[in-house]
């Protein structure tokens, strides 16, 4: 496949060679994203509707209805898709046990994630991303097991965009690997989720950035009926679940409570969307989930793990998990007709776009540094290459301390810069970039004497 170098730089007189880089788009990722399919993703969230209710604690046994069936389904699309991976992608279901908790499974009961995994390319390159959805549904008494629940939008929109994410990417080969990943057990309590991070802490999975899709498939809000398909929500933790007494030392030096891995990760997704998706742009929710409330990247973010949540812009109550029933002419219920479609696209393009880029890129730099020898109105950068893909440079991100978001990209081909941007003034950050454009997870520098 050939491709061109996406970099154009301008030098810059400052302190010596800095260069401003412009990154255009992958043409591969554009070939990528015009294959996610609007009616692909209607039709799976119509298959999933059909089996009446996928509550966690449903009927395992029957062939078409209940969580069983709707496991049995998802793994024999992932395995339609293994066909053309050339070996590369292989469907499980991971089942576990949840002991009884005297709250929301009354009894021990055997649970189950669907998982395709679509294997790294690159023996030297452990890094791991997960994109998940998580399958069950649910009505208004959480301990129903019985009652048609939907489940349209949540959270059929997210393994919608799982399952078609899946059929697209397995075509293709990464350096890195790429879960695909229908948890279960999500409303009663993130058991699904929770396991599966517990396993990765285990066995010390390199997982470099987990993106937990709920509910992405709805535009109109309750309430103000006000429609907006042009944003959607990214949830990302402020400090870290699980920091050392070390981490927590210099995190308060230097002041990075809004530079957790979980938000360099957030913002990585605000840049990335809204360079390849038209129309969409990324509103950063500096909290870790919705007021009070949690999904199924929490246990991640619990095991140290950098994950946040992708969640629609507006959200609509009439039609989330309740019963179905029609109340003063209101419609109540999570179904298919108030689902928009062509808005669950744009969101799924948005996945794609921030998998590919980090699967393809080159690894994060290491022992990122900022020099602290001496006052200075100027700052100095050091860090280290990896082994692995060549990369082409390095990205220096800059905002001042007061930005949500970056505000400045530098662009240099050595390990370390001096830059006219005063530490005192300002964040940053420093990611690899490969001469494709594809950049990896950038890393937040700490001090050096």
């Amino acid at each position: 496949m050939k491709k061109s170098l996406f970099y154009s730089v301008f030098a810059l007189l400052f302190f010596g060679q800095i260069c401003v880089s412009q990154v255009s788009e992958d043409p591969e990722i554009r070939k990528m994203i015009s294959e996610i399919k609007t009616e692909n993703l209607e039709s799976t969230i119509h298959k999933l509707v059909s089996f009446g209710t996928r509550h966690t604690l449903s009927d395992t046994k029957s062939k078409t209805k209940g969580i069983g069936a709707a496991q049995q389904w998802v793994k024999s699309e992932f395995e339609k898709f293994a066909l053309e991976s050339n070996g590369r992608l292989t469907a499980t279901i991971d089942y576990f046990t949840v002991k009884a908790d005297g709250k929301r499974i009354p009894v021990d009961s055997q649970l189950g994630n669907v998982m395709a995994t679509l294997k790294g390319t690159d023996p030297t390159d452990d890094r791991v991303l997960i994109i998940s959805g998580h399958l069950d549904s649910r009505v208004s008494d959480v301990m129903n097991v019985k009652s048609n629940a939907p489940g349209a939008n949540d959270d059929g929109s997210g393994v919608a965009a799982v399952i078609e994410l899946a059929r697209v990417m397995s075509k293709r080969s990464f350096p890195a690997t790429i879960i695909f990943v229908a948890v279960t057990g999500e409303e009663q309590g993130l058991y699904g989720a929770r396991h599966l991070a517990e396993t990765a802490k285990a066995a010390n999975w390199n997982i470099i950035g987990m993106l937990n899709n709920d509910m992405i498939g709805n535009s109109l809000s309750s309430g103000t009926n006000l429609r907006d398909n042009t944003q959607v929500r990214v949830f990302s933790e402020t400090i870290p679940f699980l920091e050392t007494e070390e981490e927590a030392k210099m995190r308060k030096a230097t002041s990075r409570e809004n530079d957790s891995p979980s938000r360099l990760l957030a913002r990585y997704i605000k840049t990335v969307t809204e360079q390849y998706v038209d129309q969409l742009s990324v509103k950063l929710v500096y909290r870790n989930d919705r007021y009070l409330r949690g999904g199924d990247h929490t246990p991640f973010c619990q095991n140290g793990f950098t994950a946040v949540r992708l969640c629609e812009m507006n959200e609509n109550f009439n039609h989330q998990h309740q019963d179905l029933r029609t109340e003063n002419n209101i419609k109540y219920g999570d179904l298919p007709e108030f689902m928009d479609f062509e808005y669950l696209r744009k969101n799924t393009y948005a996945n794609l776009a921030v998998l590919a880029n980090l699967a393809w890129s080159p690894k994060a730099p290491v022992n990122v540094g900022i020099e602290v020898k001496k006052l200075s109105n100027s700052s100095t950068l050091i860090w280290s290459a990896t082994e692995g893909k060549p990369q082409y440079g390095y990205q220096i991100l800059i905002r001042e301390t007061a930005s949500s978001h970056w505000e400045k990209t530098l662009f240099t081909k050595e390990t370390h810069i001096e830059i006219p941007y005063s530490k005192d003034n300002y964040f940053f950050a420093i990611q690899t970039v490969d001469a494709l454009g594809h950049a990896s997870i950038p890393v937040f520098p700490i001090p050096i004497r």
